[in-house]
C-alpha cells in the first residue's frame, strides 16, 4: 500500500469526489456527476466541494489538469494514489457490507 493510502474511511463526498475524476471534470461537472450517481441523494455545494478538491490536491488523490490559457473552468482528474485509496475503501466497504448480510440477513 502506497503511503497516505491507509487514511481511514472516506466520506461519502469525498468518495464520490474520487469516483468522478476518473474522467476529468470541472468544479460543476463534479458536482454533476455526483448528484447523478447518487440518484440525488447526494448534493454538494461549492463551498463544500471546493474544500474538498483543495484538501484532495495536498494529500496527491488528485492533480490538476492544464486547459487552456483562456479558460475559467479547472478541471482534475484522480492520481495513482487516489485510485488506490479508491480501491482501499472499496475493499472496506465490501467487508462491511458482507458482514452486515450474514448478521443481519435482509433483501438485496
Amino acid at each position: 500500500m502506497a503511503e497516505g493510502a491507509d487514511q481511514g474511511p472516506l466520506t461519502e463526498a469525498v468518495f464520490y469526489i474520487l469516483l468522478s475524476l476518473y474522467k476529468p471534470m470541472h468544479g460543476y461537472g463534479i458536482m454533476q456527476n455526483i448528484k447523478e450517481l447518487s440518484n440525488s441523494r447526494v448534493s454538494l455545494g461549492a463551498g463544500t466541494l471546493y474544500g474538498a478538491i483543495n484538501t484532495l490536491l495536498k494529500k496527491g488523490w488528485i492533480s490538476p489538469i492544464e486547459t487552456d490559457e483562456g479558460s475559467r473552468k479547472k478541471q482534475y482528474q484522480i492520481t495513482t494514489l487516489g485510485k488506490e485509496i479508491v480501491n482501499t475503501e472499496l475493499i472496506r466497504l465490501n467487508e462491511l457490507l458482507t458482514n452486515g448480510k450474514h448478521i443481519a440477513g435482509g433483501v438485496f
